[in-house]
């Protein structure tokens, strides 16, 4: 069965807001990357220096079910608002579960990104379902997964 956890969006503040988080629930960060780190891609526009310190993905535990999520965004790619700066973040058990899910909760919404093959292992996809609620679903390949 799949795991559901919320994914924060920020606009240049995630690793500040992160480090709170991690000095509150008392949980060390496992995972941050940044966007500087993305291969280069048809997909991903110019980015400033600044621009490529910004947060692309963080992790925190913050209880053994539970791990928050973040964010920042890129200047120009998405309008940050209050309402739109959190998803539900759904971790699939197998690429059939993730296509199922987001086939089934896309249906009558907007995907924002096609459910794909991504650089750093996971079958992924996003999407705003006909509600307005943001959805992410993910599935970590055991067998392409690449270690921190």
């Amino acid at each position: 069965m799949a795991t559901v956890n919320v994914y924060l969006t920020f606009d240049g503040k995630c690793e500040e807001a992160f480090r709170f988080y991690e000095s509150v629930f008392g949980t060390q960060i496992p995972y941050m990357g940044r966007f500087g780190e993305v291969p280069p891609s048809e997909d991903m526009p110019p980015m400033s220096e600044a621009d490529k310190n910004r947060i692309m993905h963080v992790t925190l535990p913050i209880s053994n079910e539970t791990m928050l999520m973040g964010s920042d965004t890129l200047p120009g790619t998405h309008h940050l608002a209050q309402g739109n700066n959190f998803s539900l973040s759904i971790n699939a058990n197998s690429r059939e579960e993730a296509t199922t899910l987001f086939n089934k909760l896309s249906s009558g919404g907007k995907v924002t990104m096609e459910l794909q093959d991504t650089f750093w292992g996971a079958f992924f996809g996003m999407w705003e379902d006909q509600f307005g609620i943001n959805w992410m679903v993910n599935y970590d390949d055991p067998a392409k997964v690449q270690p921190n």
